[in-house]
């Protein structure tokens, strides 16, 4: 297992069970559907917790561009493998949206509003106004990267349980910052899958891929990973987790 295959691998799993959440609650006749927000928010904590604590021995399961460029910036990460596992993770969140594409196809086909088929794959804003859908994205992959940097020092000792903080911090983020743009925090997770809805043919038909908006989740993140890290850098000891 290399730390390519690692973060691969982890943006899949987390792709697979976070759109794949937002499938059986948002498309017509799955079990779930209609659960609501508090489903989804917590599907995708979840789908944070098993993506990292399966692929963090192998590659410390960034599975988001964000996150790996902010401890790059933070000097907890060498810039030189920043590429490579931006690459790996774009193509996780790509090959994990595809396999949600392939289990929820019935669904696809008896679900008329193209708006929620294409919430399975990329997000939308509530309320269109593109100043404050940055703003959001900054906000919540700010809290994300800043609290990850602490946790990234920190030594848990509950084994595979490490990784449920992480977990929990996605489901807080989601549960009080993320009804206005649906959270990407991650711009692997947002523009990979919504490449993928834009080539595969969608049973039942589909509306564009709404690129107009798509500039939001991989600017935002990127800025928000960038002010934690300068934040993380101005207060704290970088050789450990206390304060100046």
């Amino acid at each position: 297992m290399t730390p390519f295959l690692a973060e691969l691998l982890g943006t899949a799993l987390l792709m697979l069970l976070g759109n794949g959440v937002v499938a059986n609650v948002v498309l017509n006749g799955t079990k779930g559907n209609g659960a609501g927000w508090i489903v989804i928010t917590w599907g995708w904590g979840m789908a944070v917790f098993v993506a990292v604590f399966t692929m963090a021995s192998f590659s410390g399961a960034h599975i988001n561009p964000a996150v790996s460029v902010g401890l790059a910036i933070a000097d907890k990460f060498d810039w030189a493998l920043v590429p490579g596992y931006v690459a790996a993770q774009f193509l996780g969140a790509m090959l994990g949206s595809t396999l949600v594409w392939l289990m929820y196809r019935p669904h696809f086909a008896r679900t008329e509003d193209q708006d929620l088929k294409l919430a399975c794959f990329c997000t939308a804003p509530a309320v269109r106004d593109p100043v404050s859908n940055l703003i959001s994205e900054i906000v919540g992959t700010f809290v994300l990267v800043f609290a990850v940097l602490f946790l990234a020092v920190s030594v848990f000792g509950l084994g595979a349980l490490d990784a449920l903080p992480v977990g929990l911090l996605v489901l807080a983020i989601g549960l009080s910052l993320g009804g206005t743009t649906g959270y990407a925090i991650n711009p692997a997770r947002d523009l990979g899958p919504r490449i993928v809805h834009a080539l595969l043919p969608m049973p039942g038909g589909k509306r564009d891929s709404d690129w107009s908006y798509a500039w939001v989740p991989v600017v935002g993140p990127l800025i928000g990973a960038a002010l934690a890290a300068g934040l993380y850098l101005l207060l704290a000891d970088p050789t450990s987790v206390q304060f100046r």
